[in-house]
């Protein structure tokens, strides 16, 4: 028997889960809008913020799971990588939470959790496979052995995948967070009404930085033209540059897949909530006989219900930590 606390602060969402016996009875998400006013996540706000979410957001999780504090068995929680200011406020609270209790703390790869949460609903990917890990700040191709034995195999060389979204809302004056805003644009467009630079980059590695810049440029030429450009064509902007972000990952997803010999794919990570990679994921699936997981929603954005089962994986093997512990804003995957 075993009942898992989990504490997710790694950006600008205050996350707490529950897991009990390898099942997630609750995941609640305290989400930040403050930084909607910035254009971006202020470090210094978020960590302010996870102050005033962290304790409402863990009894709102132990009434959902409908669990007390002396049930738990031991407290996992997100120690990197992330913003410093945040994962501190995350950290402390576990370290605090556990001493009083006197058990166990387990620390988690906020990285290791996203592929992880595809262990919390079945179905359940088969070992080895391979994940493509999109988010802010991270693309990554990862061949994942077992629960905790994962190689990198592919990664950018500069930007993510999810930061070229982010950066092309901002040209396209969408309000904070962009992404979702330009998958819900795309719905609507064409996505080869333009075409963009893409990297030619000849292993697993990505390569999203001259893609930006091949967006701005784009748009600066456009407008110079027709100052209207962008609020005539937005759904087809946004359709065109989801359409081929999606491309360039895919393309690497195939490759690895081909490299490997492995039919088993994933993807985790924020981006991984794009429509547009779902369905383009699901295709390639049907074309290659893939076998295709894709987390929930819930489960793609950071949340605490993946730290959770990634808790509960290391609680079995008793792997913990002491209290001299602190939170790693860069951690080795």
């Amino acid at each position: 028997m075993s009942v898992i606390l989990a504490i997710e602060s790694s950006c600008d969402d205050t996350s707490v889960a529950i897991c009990n016996n390898g099942k997630i009875t609750a995941n609640v998400i305290a989400n930040q809008t403050i930084h909607q006013n910035y254009g971006g996540v202020i470090p210094e706000l978020a960590s302010r913020v996870h102050q005033q979410n962290i304790v409402p957001a863990v009894q709102q999780a132990l009434i959902s799971a409908k669990v007390t504090k002396q049930d738990i068995s031991a407290v996992a929680f997100t120690r990197g990588p992330g913003l410093l200011g945040s994962l501190l406020v995350g950290v402390s609270f576990a370290k605090s939470f556990a001493l009083a209790l006197n058990i166990p703390l387990i620390s988690v790869n906020h990285m290791h959790a996203h592929i992880l949460a595809h262990f919390i609903d079945d179905p359940k990917p088969n070992f080895p496979f391979i994940c493509l890990t999109v988010s802010g700040g991270h693309t990554q191709i990862v061949l994942v052995k077992d629960y905790f034995d994962m190689e990198i195999v592919g990664e950018t060389l500069d930007d993510a995948a999810g930061e070229a979204f982010d950066k092309t809302a901002k040209l396209l004056a969408l309000p904070y967070p962009g992404g979702p805003l330009i998958d819900k644009h795309a719905q609507h467009g064409n996505p080869l009404a333009f075409k963009f630079a893409e990297p030619q980059i000849a292993d697993l590695n990505f390569s999203f930085s001259g893609f930006k810049t091949s967006i701005l440029y784009f748009i600066r030429k456009q407008e110079k033209e027709n100052p209207n450009f962008i609020a005539e064509n937005l759904d087809d902007i946004c359709a065109s540059v989801q359409y081929s972000i999606v491309q360039i990952l895919q393309n690497k997803l195939k490759k690895a897949a081909k490299q490997y010999g492995i039919n088993e794919i994933a993807i985790a990570g924020g981006v991984s909530a794009n429509s547009g990679l779902r369905n383009g994921l699901q295709q390639t699936a049907d074309e290659l006989g893939w076998k295709v997981y894709i987390p929930a929603f819930q489960y793609c954005t950071d949340n605490a219900g993946m730290i959770a089962i990634a808790g509960y994986q290391k609680y079995l093997k008793q792997d913990f930590v002491g209290q001299d512990v602190s939170p790693m804003a860069r951690m080795e995957f």
